[in-house]
């Protein structure tokens, strides 16, 4: 159960004893803090009776308590499957359960709604347990038939039911596959009931996880949850180079995020006549060349004269646009050119007397080799000097008067 840090005993999670929310694995993964925990209902409430239970790789279902068990997070419970029982985790209760099942437009009062059984016993979690253990060997093999078949396919992931007695594939294809023949293979090695469940690209990525090229995690793995279609066009609207390599995601597919601020740059075009409308002015026509959503300026270049670009607002583009409606034209686009002035860019002085940032930027200078002739000139120099040292030593010796020697005999 969850990660190794959190791993249970008799049905209780322990290591960082946090009712198996630690938030270092995927213990909590895709969940939402419970800031209710600590408040009591007013008088006369009932606590919401749904709970949200968590499965592998983040799949959450809700369940209905209706046996009113005391259950918090971290709990492990039997829960009423199609056929049999499964084994997860609760993530979440009370009042924050049906917020999230309104969010995501689930009934409360459907009459089909699973239940949860009992919290579940320490043989429950054996037999789990020895189920996921028997996953990735058989995710193996399973690959392994899908390629003697020749599918086009990848077996990405395998889940058990809690009480062993279904298997669910998870596989990715780009286009539909005839995999009848399969599930007999499986079902007659695996000695199991199969269901095959085909998941995209974006879950795929979420369920493996991974850093994205702004250096943090991806959001389909943490925090993300509805996978909206991306097109192109998201990038146009906001001016991108359409390089896949740069838009495109580890899954294959357009960035998520190309989505995040599409509305933004969608309210602000708003303003721009389209790029597409022509000016008419007696000088001559003007088509469009490029636009600055953020300052809301536009460039126009006249007709054989491309390399020629007039910068004007979208304020005075739309006035033209509207005088060309009414078949009048102005004399020409510098007229309004020249009232958009230039932005004076301020050079900043440095007065602390740092470094540059750029110092390293610059390459190094060689260093001027010494010639030869310089070195057999300074070498000469040494040994002269050399010679004359010894040479004054010499005649100041010289030049030093000699003692008197004392008599060792006494005065006659």
């Amino acid at each position: 159960m969850a990660c190794t840090s959190c791993s249970t005993k008799d049905g209780q999670p322990k290591g960082c004893k946090n009712n198996g929310t630690c938030g270092t694995d995927s213990c909590n993964k895709l969940t939402v803090f419970d800031w209710l925990s600590n408040m009591s209902l007013p008088n006369g409430e009932e606590p919401f009776n749904w709970v949200e239970v968590r499965y592998k790789n983040g799949r959450k279902e809700y369940y209905l308590n209706t046996e009113n068990l005391t259950l918090s997070i971290g709990d492990i419970v039997a829960t009423q499957a199609k056929a049999g029982h499964d084994i997860g985790m609760v993530t979440l209760t009370g009042e924050l359960v049906r917020i999230q099942m309104k969010r995501k437009k689930i009934p409360t009062d459907t009459k089909e709604a699973l239940k949860i059984y009992r919290k579940a016993n320490q043989k429950d979690i054996d037999i789990w347990q020895k189920a996921r253990d028997r996953e990735e060997s058989m995710k193996v093999k399973a690959r392994q038939f899908a390629i003697d078949l020749r599918l086009q396919m990848k077996i990405s992931d395998i889940e058990f039911q809690g009480d062993a007695s279904k298997a669910t594939f998870y596989y990715t294809a780009e286009e539909r596959v005839d995999f009848r023949e399969l599930i007999k293979v499986f079902a007659r090695e695996f000695r199991t009931r199969i269901e095959m469940k085909q998941v995209g690209f974006r879950q795929e990525a979420a369920r493996l996880g991974g850093i994205g090229s702004c250096g943090r995690e991806l959001c389909c793995s943490t925090w993300l949850t509805d996978f909206r279609s991306v097109s192109t066009s998201a990038a146009r609207y906001q001016q991108l180079s359409l390089n896949p390599q740069k838009l495109a995601g580890q899954c294959g597919k357009l960035k998520c995020c190309l989505n995040y601020e599409l509305d933004t740059y969608l309210d602000a075009l708003k303003d721009f006549p389209k790029v597409e409308t022509k000016i008419q002015t007696e000088k001559g026509t003007a088509v469009c060349q490029k636009t600055d959503i953020f300052k809301g300026h536009m460039w126009y270049a006249y007709e054989g004269e491309w390399m020629n670009w007039h910068k004007i607002t979208t304020e005075q583009a739309n006035e033209i646009i509207e005088l060309n409606k009414k078949n009048k034209k102005i004399a020409s686009l510098e007229e309004y050119a020249n009232d958009v002035l230039e932005e004076t860019k301020t050079n900043f002085e440095n007065v602390v007397g740092q470094d540059s940032l750029t110092r390293f930027d610059n390459p190094k200078r060689p260093r001027k080799r010494k010639n030869n002739r310089s070195k057999q000139q300074n070498t000469q120099s040494k040994n002269n000097g050399n010679n004359r040292n010894r040479n004054t030593n010499k005649n100041n010796n010289k030049r030093r008067k000699p003692q008197r020697q004392k008599s060792n005999n006494g005065p006659k």
